[in-house]
């Protein structure tokens, strides 16, 4: 009897555990994840799940805290002032016939230097931005937009120690500017290289936005080489090779330190584009290794030594399609067009003739305008380079000596036209004709100096006299302006008619 009730619960639980299997395999879910059975042995899933290969190709997130640790302490806040100034106006010159008719106490003494015209007071100004230490005994590099016509300086560290600057030198054609605070063992930044930057890597922005305590946003390199223009509405040989990034920064941003994630500077933050005025996605630094160029002419020369190719150039996607063959380039071809070439300038010394294609310069490939210009910039006269280029489907390689704006590798120091602030063209006699007169200097792009400081003459205005003496070219007027530190700028507008008057004063300016 015993042995039937064990043989009985035996087989009831046999069938009990083979129904329990039978069931369990029929509704059991499938596992979800990557492992997987393809058959009843051997698991296999991706290649990039293998077991110890989960994070070999990943980057991990990372910790900006040591970065800006580093930085932060090498980045200042800058305030500058503008005192309230006298300018004089445009005012037409009608006192002449007026001073025929009623004598020349008509007009008394408002009126200033004999036809200067009425002078005004421009309000006083106040503004805010940012600035990087370079060396421990107090030069610090910023933007030329943050220090422009600033008649006081005032820089305050992160320790909030707060010292007077005074200006070294600035270049309105890369936006930047030197100054300098009387102090020793301070914190700096060291460079880096914006070479070696590359799209999608992490980089931090300090500075001190909307004139608050100092700042750190995080966010990557979206481009680099960017041109947007902004500088060349100052200045006509500007140089925009812009690294683009998303990290945020806002007004008084400007002159602040962009790194990447070692501490090390990479870029100077100098705009933003914006729709408001305020940060809406993209933002925009000077590569530093341009910045360093500047920074070190600036110190040994007291201005940037810019070198020059000597040619005119254009994008090829800028040129019509019909006039490719014209040019001789092709439509796979990247570089940048050459539209014709100085005699005496450094490129036609090397051979390089209109059509040519250049793709590079001392081997950095320079497929856009904005990343030639800015291989150029890190040159000054007498440098030499090697020019890649194309020419008829040939890839061709030239030697080439840079040159001055003069056309030769002299070294070019500071002149009384410098701090004058504008672009200053001879001009030709067949546009000088064309307006009735037998020549001139052309005034553009008027920006930081004495013609915007003390007066407010606009750009297209032609010199025609300085003092009592005729002006026909910018050499001209450089020898009227060294030997007379005051003078009356006499001259014209081609769309308006009438004589206009400008005083200057240069008593103050650089020695020169």
């Amino acid at each position: 009897m015993k042995f039937r009730q064990i043989a009985a619960t035996v087989l009831i639980s046999a069938a009990t555990a083979f129904a329990s299997v039978f069931v369990y395999s029929k509704f059991q879910p499938r596992q979800a994840g990557p492992y997987q059975n393809g058959s009843d042995n051997i698991p296999v899933n991706y290649t990039s799940y293998m077991p110890g290969t989960e994070n070999r190709n990943i980057t991990p997130p990372t910790d900006f805290s040591q970065a800006a640790k580093l930085a932060v302490p090498g980045v200042v806040h800058i305030k500058t002032k503008i005192n309230p100034r006298q300018v004089s106006n445009n005012l037409q010159r009608r006192r002449s016939v007026l001073e025929d008719l009623f004598g020349d106490d008509f007009f008394g003494d408002e009126f200033q230097g004999g036809g200067g015209g009425r002078k005004y007071y421009v309000p006083g100004q106040m503004a805010s931005g940012s600035g990087v230490l370079i060396s421990d005994d107090g030069y610090i590099v910023t933007n030329n937009h943050v220090v422009d016509d600033a008649d006081e300086i005032t820089v305050t560290l992160n320790d909030y120690k707060t010292y007077k600057a005074k200006v070294i030198g600035t270049d309105p054609n890369t936006d930047l500017a030197v100054i300098k605070v009387e102090a020793k063992n301070l914190p700096y930044l060291l460079y880096g290289n914006s070479d070696d930057v590359e799209i999608g890597q992490w980089v931090l922005a300090i500075g001190y936005p909307l004139n608050l305590e100092t700042t750190v946003t995080a966010g990557i390199v979206s481009a680099k080489a960017r041109s947007i223009g902004i500088n060349k509405q100052a200045k006509r040989n500007a140089i925009e090779s812009f690294i683009q990034t998303d990290a945020a920064v806002n007004q008084g941003n400007s002159g602040g330190a962009l790194i990447n994630t070692a501490g090390e500077l990479i870029g100077i933050n100098s705009a933003i584009a914006s729709p408001t005025g305020a940060y809406a996605g993209y933002s925009y630094a000077i590569p530093v290794n341009l910045v360093k160029k500047v920074v070190n002419d600036i110190m040994k020369y007291g201005n940037v030594q810019r070198a020059y190719l000597g040619i005119r150039y254009q994008d090829p996607n800028s040129i019509p399609e019909e006039k490719w063959k014209d040019y001789g380039i092709r439509r796979d071809v990247n570089g940048v067009v050459v539209t014709d070439v100085v005699a005496s300038g450094a490129a036609a010394d090397a051979g390089i003739q209109k059509g040519d294609v250049i793709t590079g310069i001392n081997g950095i490939n320079t497929p856009s305008i904005p990343q030639m210009t800015e291989q150029i910039a890190r040159y000054k006269p007498g440098d030499k380079i090697s020019i890649s280029y194309i020419r008829d489907d040939k890839s061709r390689t030239a030697n080439a000596v840079l040159k001055n704006i003069d056309g030769n590798t002299n070294i070019v120091k500071a002149t009384v036209i410098d701090a004058l602030g504008a672009d200053l063209v001879t001009l030709e006699k067949g546009d000088a004709a064309k307006i009735g007169i037998r020549g001139g200097v052309y005034v553009d792009n008027i920006s930081s100096g004495v013609l915007k400081k003390q007066t407010n003459m606009k750009p297209s205005f032609i010199i025609l006299k300085a003092g009592d003496q005729a002006v026909t070219s910018v050499e001209q007027l450089r020898g009227i302006l060294e030997k007379q530190k005051k003078v009356q700028l006499e001259g014209v507008y081609p769309e308006l008619n009438g004589v206009y008057y400008y005083n200057i004063d240069l008593t103050n300016s650089t020695d020169f």
